[in-house]
């Protein structure tokens, strides 16, 4: 296993390099900034990028997964039903990506935004059985991702919800990497640990261990934090349904 993991500060967001180091195949998931520092720790590393993958149209950030994917000619992967004239290759609930040794399981995991996935990664090499879950914005350190930026917040709960009770059964043991941490606009008490377990989760996640739909809704649905700016436009752009100077 290949595995890099960056903390941007602006945006505050999390971007993910890895993949099978004995057959040189890498994904990067939720790039942010410049294309280059991805393309560069690759060829460093000896990896060829095969697909970049965005775990949803994100709200508050411009994404460069669709930059990086074109300019080396990477499969860009969004939710096959992403709202989105951008090309992108579509993939869906249970659908296997393959990087060589390491095999990487999409999970519809709806809520924070309607087309969002996760991704369950196993290693071969170490087991069958998988070894970590990125998990976006939806199940993140302490808080679970704000549900109002693409649908309305109730509509969004319920099915976060859905998406709460496929992630909590999976191993307790599984390595939770999420696509935020603490200052992102995306949560009310993230933590500054860019990682934790799924059983830890289920143990100290107020929000993660509420197992009442009705109770979830209304949790979810206090002290949400103001909206990032022109959250609407930032995901229109990334959708390819604006232009970037909108946001601008």
């Amino acid at each position: 296993m290949f595995y890099r993991q960056y903390l941007h500060n602006d945006p505050v967001a999390i971007s993910y390099l890895f993949g099978c180091a004995s057959h040189a195949t890498a994904a990067v998931v939720d790039p942010v900034g410049e294309v280059t520092h991805y393309i560069t720790a690759a060829k460093d590393a000896g990896m060829r990028i095969r697909y970049v993958i965005d775990t949803h149209l994100h709200a508050d950030h411009l994404s460069a997964g669709k930059t990086l994917a074109d300019a080396i000619g990477a499969d860009y992967v969004l939710f096959a039903d992403a709202q989105a004239v951008i090309l992108f290759r579509g993939v869906r609930d249970n659908e296997v990506l393959d990087l060589g040794n390491v095999a990487v399981e999409i999970l519809h995991t709806p809520g924070h935004t309607p087309e969002h996935i996760s991704l369950v990664v196993t290693d071969r090499t170490r087991g069958d059985e998988p070894w970590f879950v990125l998990t976006g914005h939806t199940l993140m350190v302490g808080d679970l991702g704000r549900t109002e930026l693409a649908a309305s917040a109730e509509v969004g709960a319920s099915s976060l919800f859905r998406s709460m009770q496929r992630l909590s059964a999976l191993p307790d043991y599984l390595e939770v990497l999420p696509g935020a941490y603490s200052g992102s606009v995306c949560g009310r008490t993230l933590s500054g640990k860019p990682a934790s377990t799924i059983g830890f989760e289920k143990r100290h996640n107020k929000a993660f261990r509420i197992g009442d739909e009705d109770a979830f809704v209304r949790f979810m649905l206090t002290d949400v934090p103001p909206a990032p700016p022109q959250a609407a436009q930032v995901r229109a752009i990334n959708a390819g349904m604006a232009p970037a100077s909108v946001a601008q």
